[in-house]
């Protein structure tokens, strides 16, 4: 199946904690990172997700945001550190291109935010992704 969702990231899960309605599965993706994604338990059913499954973490772009260092006091969780390596701007909206470890990320923002934050090729910044953002597919 192909999708159109540009942030495909591979990792394996490393614990599932099942809710009622929700639950959480946290992902070590290739490079290292750990991530959390929250689902549906009935997708954790029925898609078989443990602890040793390989996954791939797929999010929007739209749902990528980008700070220029770590961010205390937030609720987001997943802050995924990298380097900015490529810009695109329009009339509104941006197109940034971040390396991480074992990936990359695209995060469309809007162009103040690009030119607020000085991001340019080689910026170090920070991807911060809501886990109820990040979808897995096996």
């Amino acid at each position: 199946m192909s999708l159109s969702i540009r942030n495909q990231i591979p990792g394996t899960i490393i614990s599932v904690t099942v809710g009622e309605a929700m639950s959480t599965v946290k992902v070590r993706l290739a490079g290292g990172q750990d991530i959390t994604a929250a689902i549906t338990t009935d997708a954790v059913k029925d898609l078989g997700f443990a602890e040793g499954t390989a996954v791939k973490a797929l999010v929007k772009s739209t749902e990528v945001s980008l700070a220029t260092r770590r961010v205390e006091g937030i609720s987001i969780r997943n802050q995924i550190p990298g380097h900015v390596t490529d810009v695109a701007t329009g009339g509104a909206m941006g197109s940034v291109k971040v390396s991480v470890e074992g990936g990359e990320l695209t995060a469309a923002i809007t162009k103040d935010a690009v030119e607020a934050l000085g991001l340019a090729v080689g910026s170090h910044v920070v991807a911060l992704i809501k886990s109820t953002e990040i979808s897995l597919s096996v």
